[in-house]
């Protein structure tokens, strides 16, 4: 008995030791997007001036609907969010991006890549739900005008507004545990510029499917889902057009074509990396550039461009600091 005894105790210590090996991991390499240093100069600078008309454009956004009492309404109160999510969601990445691009070695510590991979989750969940709201605000505000007031007031809007954080948090923080508890023991190469739960969890010393599958049941089903209800509700909209007067009929149309600009890029990305297994494609690497700063600038261009009231709050505010 006492050397069976002895024995366990010799392999609980193997099984500890080795899961200290397994967890010894403290930093991940990173690949990034080339590893030519003239890609590597045009990349820089073409994504640093991204980053930097991304970050005017959407503040400029949220400044003018603070300031403009007229543009004090739901549309523009989700809109506002969505502006300040893509300011968050693109400096969670291209930052980092943009210092790796000069750097020899692409180095991120473990806890901070756990934090990008909740932040990257959190703006981006967070967004999905917002866009979908967004569309259930459009289908009520050009269907049901009469009641849109009723239905779409501020108290619903500020549960909508709760909702849709809470649920990008719990999100976030569901599958940024998952990716914690996994061992890491080597190898520490991510094949992207990001830390993410795809590319990270392929590092782990262990099994698993299980994870991926969460990851395609949960994160691909909520874009998958979110994108079927935003068109389903855009369909209704486009029906409902063909009754009003040609002025509100562009006028409506313009605002969904927008939006829908917005959602089928932002989406795609979506469902293209999260509802399929964890397996790497060339293709990859370009999404996630485009989702990482492309897509956060099309927010302002297309919100302000296309529209003449932001356009209008917008000329204002100029001219007062103008003054």
């Amino acid at each position: 008995m006492a050397a069976v005894r002895n024995d366990e105790e010799k392999l609980g210590a193997m099984d500890r030791a080795v899961l200290l090996n397994q967890t010894s991991v403290t930093l991940f390499r990173l690949r990034g997007l080339s590893v030519n240093p003239k890609i590597q100069m045009a990349v820089f600078v073409m994504f640093l001036i991204f980053y930097i008309l991304t970050l005017i454009g959407n503040i400029l956004i949220v400044i003018t609907i603070i300031y403009d009492r007229r543009l004090h309404t739901p549309m523009y109160f989700f809109l506002s969010n969505l502006s300040f999510i893509d300011v968050c969601h693109s400096t969670v990445t291209v930052p980092k991006m943009l210092r790796d691009t000069l750097s020899e070695e692409k180095l991120i510590s473990f806890d901070a890549c756990v934090v990008q991979i909740f932040f990257l989750r959190l703006f981006a969940c967070t967004e999905i739900f917002l866009l979908t709201v967004m569309a259930y605000d459009r289908y009520v505000a050009i269907c049901k005008p009469l009641q849109y007031m009723t239905v779409m007031n501020w108290k619903v809007c500020m549960i909508l507004g709760v909702a849709l954080w809470t649920a990008g948090t719990i999100h976030s923080i569901s599958f940024t545990s998952l990716t914690i508890k996994l061992p890491y023991c080597g190898p520490d190469e991510i094949d992207n510029f990001f830390c993410d739960v795809p590319q990270v969890i392929n590092l782990a010393c262990t099994d698993t499917h299980i994870i991926e599958i969460l990851i395609v049941s949960n994160s691909g089903l909520i874009s998958v889902v979110c994108f079927v209800i935003i068109v389903v509700s855009y369909a209704v909209i486009l029906m409902s057009l063909r009754q009003q007067i040609s002025e509100g009929k562009r006028k409506a149309l313009s605002t969904c074509a927008a939006h829908l600009t917005v959602v089928t890029l932002f989406l795609g990305h979506c469902i293209f990396i999260y509802s399929r297994p964890s397996i790497s494609f060339p293709e990859d690497k370009i999404v996630s550039a485009f989702f990482a700063a492309v897509t956060p600038l099309l927010n302002p261009i297309i919100y302000t461009l296309r529209n003449e009231d932001m356009k209008n709050a917008l000329n204002k505010l100029i001219r007062r600091k103008e003054k």
